[in-house]
């Protein structure tokens, strides 16, 4: 199934287990497999004002592989918020 990455921006990202962990605000890609990489719950230009970027990032991420579902929200396994 392709998901335009448009649709992906806004949508508010659950735990399978029912916690709300945020609204995705930026995507990063890989763009060596053409896949998405991970979702943000911080836009990436806050990110990168900060001295501590690659700690703030891992904090501040979904890893797109533990997405189980996008509709209206998007669902992640539980274990894959890293906040």
């Amino acid at each position: 199934m392709a998901i335009l990455l448009s649709e992906l921006y806004g949508k508010q990202i659950i735990s399978n287990a029912g916690k709300k962990i945020g609204y995705v605000e930026d995507i990063v890609l890989n763009f060596e497999n053409g896949a998405v990489s991970s979702l943000l719950i911080t836009k990436m230009d806050d990110l990168m004002r900060s001295t501590n970027t690659a700690k703030l990032l891992a904090n501040n991420s979904v890893l797109y592989e533990r997405v189980k579902s996008v509709s209206e929200t998007i669902i992640v396994g539980s274990d894959s918020v890293k906040k």
